[in-house]
């Protein structure tokens, strides 16, 4: 866990509403991340979580509600938005090209080109920069084992595939990266890699909002843990002061925040 959280704020919702039809996903939740640190979101199926993360990252837009970066009200209209302000997204779905190789999927819509008249006429791309660089990006999250940097991604195993996106994310994302359920195909030894790149990208001084239902994982890297259920943040408490059943009790409606002492 982080040992220099700050009490800046850099991503703050407030009263944000998403409605799919008769169906409200969101309640008037609130969220927020400060600098510096790991921010667990957890809830049971139906909670809201999917929706709230979209609504970060600018891939569905909120019926109501204000949504703040950096203490500027902003209105994220694509992941295109969220990305040129700095938020990188990982979603369970993987927005990554199979056909394409692994550099070509970590520089996917920011490709370098050439130096010089090869670049800013021919619009030659520089290859050899982005394996290069993609390399790297895969090494630090230890999976330098791939065969060929320039393999196609669709030749990848579902936790290869899940550490490419992981790797463009954390190269990227220089206000926020988003991870959804990170490791959920990954095995034990690949999660374990995937649980320092977060520590690592925090160390870095960029916060990071993991989305899991692994909660010895949670416990291990997050410094708050955000409580969703039924579209509402119910809970956002410090992780070393909430005891993992306790957690689980309150995701699943077991227990209230009144029970534990705790706000919203």
């Amino acid at each position: 866990m982080s040992t220099s959280v700050s009490t800046d704020l850099v991503i703050e919702a407030k009263g944000l509403i998403k409605r799919y039809g008769h169906v409200v996903a969101l309640d008037e939740t609130d969220f927020e991340i400060r600098q510096g640190e790991v921010l667990a979101v957890i809830g049971d199926n139906g909670a809201g979580k999917s929706s709230l993360i979209k609504c970060l990252s600018g891939a569905v837009q909120p019926d109501d509600g204000e949504l703040m970066i950096s203490g500027e009200k902003v209105s994220l209209r694509s992941p295109v938005d969220a990305r040129h302000m700095g938020i990188e997204t990982v979603f369970q779905s993987l927005a990554v090209s199979p056909a394409l190789d692994i550099a070509s999927n970590i520089f996917l819509g920011r490709e370098l080109r050439r130096p010089g008249i090869l670049g800013s006429v021919f619009r030659k791309l520089d290859k050899k920069r982005m394996r290069a660089e993609s390399l790297e990006a895969m090494t630090q999250l230890g999976l330098q084992t791939l065969q060929d940097i320039g393999q196609s991604v669709e030749t990848l195993s579902g936790g290869q595939r899940q550490g490419v996106a992981v790797a463009r994310a954390a190269a990227f994302g220089s206000k926020v990266v988003i991870l959804d359920e990170p490791t959920a195909a990954l095995g034990v030894k690949e999660s374990g890699r995937v649980e320092k790149l977060i520590k690592e990208i925090n160390a870095r001084g960029i916060p990071v909002i993991l989305i899991s239902h692994n909660m010895p994982q949670i416990f291990e890297v997050a410094d708050r843990i955000h409580i969703q259920r039924l579209g509402k943040r119910i809970a956002l408490v410090e992780t070393s002061q909430i005891e993992m059943a306790d957690a689980v009790a309150l995701m699943v409606g077991a227990k209230t925040p009144d029970e534990l002492g705790l706000a919203g």
